[in-house]
């Protein structure tokens, strides 16, 4: 019999993935960091259903509509899993929990007791987090990129060590330096842990995957190099390997000056930048690396003429080249969705 072979249907363009492999169009894709959250009141009204934040994080039908909800209101680009990076510490097995108007506690862990941590709890532990980012891929469209996350060794090592994050990270860092081989240890445990939760997100689904490093602008010269690029490369090393194909942006927060260093030397794909990253640097970066960002989450939140003329100089600066539009960090619970809604369309009207 003479029929024809099935031939399987290819997906469309995925306008995120362009981007990050170094494409560019007029109107760059779009999507917010920590865009499922308070702002959204129907977030609000799915909150309700978990007795703590961390519960509502590990029942895959909440984390899966919380995620969904964004895109279904906006149309972004991109979705990004309902999580957090402190889930990593949980599975290891220090428990976290998150304290209404304080943010995470976690009982401190000394240095010495690195070893009790279990690694194997990881991805037993993680499941719920991966059956969401099926069921999330399942629904989105096909155009629509899916973006998986972790938070990076030395972002995870301070809220381990100190039990609860700090303005300056002090308390860490002095532990860093007056004891590094046993910093070292825990380092190497998260570097294990994040690249293994990275790629089983990717292997659940995620078409993109994000590493955090949100205290990386505390660090000095030396520390930046070896607790955030040195661990991040191994990673990025690591998921590449496994996971081929599925590019990886890194944003270290406050990485100022290095970010080009941390761009060459970590091996990313793209490179996130904080809104205090002046639109020359980044500019100047884009022509090495694709580049997201960075409008201050402030200027969402205050609207109208601070917010039309940053939206204006950034798409000025960055949409000629290859690049994601993004918030500096992430969105804040009093964000006015009106202004949401103008800054898409601000931005999806391209260069003018």
């Amino acid at each position: 019999m003479g029929g024809k072979s099935a031939v399987p249907e290819s997906r469309p363009t995925v306008p995120l993935l362009e981007a990050l492999k170094g494409g560019h169009s007029r109107v760059p894709p779009m999507w917010l960091m920590r865009q499922a959250g308070r702002y959204l009141p129907e977030y609000r009204a799915i909150r309700e259903k978990a007795k703590s934040f961390l519960d509502f994080c590990y029942q895959p039908e909440l984390a899966t509509e919380a995620t969904l909800q964004p895109i279904r209101r906006f149309g972004f680009d991109a979705a990004i899993i309902f999580s957090d990076i402190l889930v990593i510490p949980d599975a290891l097995g220090q428990p976290v929990k998150f304290v209404e108007g304080e943010g995470p506690r976690l009982e401190p862990l000394p240095l010495g007791a690195v070893s009790g941590l279990d690694r194997g709890r990881l991805t037993p532990h993680l499941e719920p987090v991966y059956t969401a980012l099926r069921e999330v891929r399942s629904a989105l469209a096909p155009e629509t990129a899916l973006i998986g996350f972790a938070g990076a060794p030395w972002t995870l090592a301070t809220y381990m060590v100190a039990g609860r994050g700090t303005p300056d990270q002090a308390f860490v860092r002095k532990a860093a330096y007056a004891e590094p081989e046993r910093f070292q240890t825990l380092i190497d445990v998260l570097v294990e842990a994040v690249s293994e939760h990275l790629v089983n997100q990717a292997k659940a689904g995620a078409d993109a995957l994000q590493i955090f490093d949100s205290w990386a602008g505390n660090l000095d010269g030396d520390a930046f190099m070896r607790w955030t690029v040195a661990p991040i490369a191994e990673i990025v090393r690591r998921v590449k390997a496994a996971a081929p194909g599925v590019p990886i942006i890194g944003f270290p927060r406050g990485g100022g000056t290095r970010l080009m260093a941390f761009a060459r030397e970590t091996g990313v794909d793209a490179v996130g930048l904080d809104w205090t990253v002046s639109l020359n640097t980044a500019a100047v970066l884009q022509h090495s690396v694709p580049v997201q960002g960075n409008l201050d989450p402030l200027r969402l939140v205050v609207g109208g003429r601070a917010l039309d003329e940053a939206l204006d100089e950034i798409m000025t600066a960055l949409a000629g080249g290859s690049f994601v539009f993004n918030l500096g960090h992430g969105i804040l619970p009093e964000t006015p969705i009106a202004h949401v809604e103008r800054m898409i369309a601000r931005v999806r009207r391209g260069q003018q």
